[in-house]
């Protein structure tokens, strides 16, 4: 991969980069504070990172009770955001989530009373446990920024991420996340269960307030913001395009593969490779980016056959396709 590295910055434009080396430090920092809640599981973190960076949505697949909440509420902290919870069930209204205009008598007009939704980052509890009506709401805005309160498009702030949950073991009451749906998440990701020596730490210290440790604001109003824009600074070389358009046209001519990936799963798989770049210190995208990224960025973006999962399906496709 050291040889791709180099390959790839000698392709670089002789343009001075935009990317200051505030930026890099910044990131450096956030990821190692982040490391320190699951250290585990780095590439959690990381995938996590990017996504908040490339101005996506992460979709945690898990059992309940392994920590996510406390997770999702410390990356808010450190990052300085505001967050909310929503606990979905079958009988939550699109009302409840995104907001509803209310009757004053005193003005005799109607006001917009918000939403939950109405914060930096959410945390969807239990997203499949919706009705599909109320999955269009969230849906809506996870790709427009926005929601619609009759007729009218409210604004949502910025940054704004969604962290969904699901329980892969749970199907009584549950309605499965449809394609259109699965394809807004920038990344899937599990958190598993801790190793023997970290759930024992765990229980040790279980009365003390997990947060009470987590650093506040490591980034300033605004940073995050100008973070997420130097995404256009960082550079593209012709021949990561594409290998990716390789991975992109094998998945969707494998015998293996119902559905492949879509052309906005592409383009928000290359966000998140350049978010890695940056991640990394670096203001260009290498291979190993899209590589390192492909199975949290593609997997559920995919409709495997029966026998087989997306991380396989994804995991064939890579195994197969020239990435020299």
């Amino acid at each position: 991969m050291a040889a791709h590295a180099r390959k790839m910055e000698q392709e670089r434009p002789s343009t001075e980069t935009l990317i200051s080396s505030q930026v890099f430090d910044s990131l450096k920092l956030l990821r190692k504070q982040m490391e320190l809640l699951v250290p585990e599981k780095p590439m959690v973190c990381t995938v996590s990172l990017c996504a908040i960076l490339a101005q996506g949505h992460v979709l945690l697949e898990d059992v309940p009770g392994i920590g996510k909440t406390t997770f999702i509420k410390s990356i808010a902290k450190m990052l300085g955001l505001d967050f909310k919870r929503v606990q979905f069930t079958n009988d939550v209204l699109p009302s409840d989530v995104i907001g509803v205009d209310v009757y004053n008598q005193e003005t005799q007009k109607f006001q917009f009373h918000r939403g939950p939704i109405f914060t930096q980052i959410v945390l969807a509890d239990e997203l499949n446990r919706a009705s599909p009506r109320t999955q269009s709401a969230l849906l809506e805005a996870m790709g427009e920024g926005s929601v619609t309160i009759e007729g009218r498009s409210q604004p949502l702030p910025k940054p704004f991420v969604v962290f969904a949950t699901q329980n892969p073991n749970e199907s009584i009451g549950t309605y499965p996340l449809p394609e259109s749906q699965l394809d807004r998440f920038a990344a899937k990701i599990r958190l598993d269960y801790p190793s023997k020596s970290k759930e024992i730490e765990i229980l040790r210290v279980a009365t003390m307030d997990p947060l009470a440790s987590v650093p506040e604001k490591l980034l300033e109003n605004g940073e995050l913001l100008r973070t997420q824009a130097a995404l256009d600074g960082v550079f593209v070389a012709d021949r990561v395009l594409s290998i990716a358009k390789r991975v992109i046209d094998a998945s969707r001519h494998a015998e293996s593969i119902k559905l492949g990936i879509s052309t906005r799963g592409g383009v928000s798989w290359l966000r998140m490779a350049k978010a890695r770049a940056l991640v990394e210190g670096r203001d260009y995208v290498i291979p190993d980016d899209l590589l390192y990224l492909a199975t949290s960025s593609l997997a559920h973006r995919v409709i495997p056959r029966a026998g087989l999962d997306g991380n396989e399906a994804i995991k064939n496709i890579i195994a197969q396709v020239d990435i020299d």
